[in-house]
């Protein structure tokens, strides 16, 4: 086996919520092998047996030990991102954060300095686990705002309105919190996903839905995105309404929601427009005129579980194949947009966005 095909040896970092669908996916991608699970919650250690890896409370222990891995999935709480990540790329392994990068965004700039730096030094790679780019539909997409089939992009239209019941808050009280609101947790998908397709984000300004749970966490907002391209957006967040309209349940990419087909992106251009997740460009066959007939058609949708996607990459970017396709810096914008929509709900008025990369 040639050094380029060698198995890479994988451990994943935090077993809550998304950490056993990343071991899964590391299970089934045939090149990589699963070797540690590491979480100081002792019910990790049941995991790790069913996987038949080692386990580990901490990094620390798991660098320390004959089972250090080439690769880590980091799926720890938001707030240790930034720690965890530098703990392993020091150590010389290749990282892939699940997003947020961490929770603020000076943290964030601080982080990507130091990642780029060790990353000069060792030849570490990093990777942002935004996995939805690697989702069929977000592909789909992508091609129809980029390659001109709408024409100008004048406007998009976002929701994602959803109702998170007690348990979930009960099972991580961090959720409750300033960090544990939709816009860190679920806002920051779509705010990626709207760079990948749109391109940056220069000001934002926001209302903020009525409280009910009385937390710390905020519930929702309505917000108005400019682009730098001169795009306008609007996107309606909450996490405390029953609604069948968001990413989950449209594309069906979550094994844990109901797939309800349900729009939740609309993109309004000067020759057509796309509503997502059914992928229908709506667009006159002759005169434009909103007294014309217009005809809808579908947009052909490729296959594939964007998880597994997404490490199959991962691997080809360690291995030098491909560059990575959410990198630090996109990582970080996301980042600095959600935390702008945090700044416009406190100060009630809109918020510029100092330039940043994509």
């Amino acid at each position: 086996m040639s050094a380029n095909n060698k198995i890479i040896t994988v451990a994943v970092i935090g077993m809550g919520l998304m950490g056993p669908r990343h071991a899964d996916a590391v299970v089934k991608e045939p090149n990589t092998k699963l070797v540690a699970l590491v979480d100081p919650a002792p019910q990790t250690q049941d995991l790790a047996t069913k996987y038949g890896v080692s386990y580990f409370a901490t990094i620390g222990e798991l660098l320390a030990s004959q089972q250090k891995p080439e690769a880590a999935v980091i799926c720890t709480p938001n707030h240790v991102h930034a720690v965890c990540a530098e703990e392993l790329a020091a150590a010389g392994v290749h990282i892939l954060v699940e997003k947020p990068l961490c929770t603020d965004a000076q943290t964030g700039k601080d982080l990507v300095v130091h990642l780029k730096e060790i990353a000069a030094r060792t030849g570490v790679k990093s990777l942002v686990g935004h996995h939805r780019r690697f989702n069929p539909f977000s592909l789909a997409t992508r091609e129809a705002t980029t390659s001109g089939s709408l024409g100008h992009i004048t406007a998009v239209n976002g929701l994602w309105t959803v109702f998170k019941p007690a348990p979930y808050f009960e099972a991580g009280q961090w959720r409750k919190t300033k960090t544990g609101g939709p816009i860190l947790i679920n806002l920051i998908h779509d705010v990626d996903l709207l760079h990948y397709f749109l391109g940056p984000i220069v000001r934002v300004q926001t209302e903020k839905t009525v409280s009910r749970r009385g937390f710390e966490a905020e519930e929702g907002a309505a917000i108005i995105f400019k682009f730098g391209s001169g795009t306008i957006g609007t996107f309606l967040l909450c996490d405390n309404v029953v609604s069948p309209f968001g990413w989950e349940f449209g594309t069906g990419e979550s094994p844990w929601f109901p797939h309800t087909g349900q729009d939740f992106y609309r993109f309004f251009g000067t020759d057509a427009s796309l509503s997502v997740p059914d992928m229908t460009r709506w667009s006159y066959t002759g005169t434009k005129s909103w007294m014309e007939k217009i005809t809808g058609e579908k947009i052909p949708v490729g296959t594939g579980e964007p998880i597994e996607n997404q490490l199959a990459h991962f691997v080809r970017v360690i291995r030098g194949e491909e560059q990575p396709r959410c990198t630090l810096d996109a990582g970080l914008a996301a980042l600095i947009v959600c935390e702008a929509v945090k700044e416009s709900l406190e100060r009630g008025t809109a918020v510029d966005i100092e330039p940043y990369e994509l």
